[in-house]
């Protein structure tokens, strides 16, 4: 893919490239690369390996891993200055860091199960459904089906995809 002059090198890895794309990312992220294996990422080994790694090792990893950041945050605050003062403004000091750890968890969880749709082989109806819809959203529909858990959002916002038989009788 060329953007402003830039072209994406598959043979190279692709973390530190898509940043030169500029406003040429969003078309590029929902063009699908197919080939045997899926591109490199990271240049280091362990970086990698992290990306190709089943999918529940992420939140295996991560979970603990908030949850001691938050915790050590909010006793020494070390914290991110924009949410902590969301949380802050929305609450009392004593529920503060729950609230915090608690958006915080929520979000690694919510990208744990982003991660999952890209790259777990779901054998479940529910979680097959998901990845479907998600799939839908980056290569066929780019600009409805935010949904990742479900699609409520999407039916709250108006974003919710079209039906196979309202796209057929167009």
């Amino acid at each position: 893919m060329v953007a402003q002059g830039f072209v994406v090198d598959l043979n190279k890895p692709l973390v530190f490239q898509v940043g030169h794309l500029g406003e040429a990312y969003d078309e590029w992220v929902h063009q699908p690369i197919v080939s045997r294996e899926g591109p490199r990422f990271f240049a280091n080994d362990v970086m990698e390996a992290l990306t190709r790694t089943v999918w529940w090792v992420i939140p295996t990893i991560w979970i603990p891993v908030v949850c001691y950041f938050a915790a050590m945050s909010a006793r020494l605050g070390l914290v991110i200055p924009e949410f902590w003062n969301f949380v802050k403004l929305l609450s009392t000091p004593t529920t503060a860091p729950a609230l915090f750890a608690g958006g915080l968890l929520g979000y690694v969880m919510y990208d744990c199960t982003h991660y999952y749709l890209h790259h777990g082989q779901p054998s479940n109806e529910v979680p097959k459904h998901l990845k479907k819809y998600h799939m839908n959203h980056h290569f066929r529909i780019q600009d409805k089906g935010y949904g990742i858990t479900s699609s409520l959002w999407d039916r709250v916002f108006g974003t919710l995809p079209p039906s196979k038989e309202a796209q057929k009788s167009r």
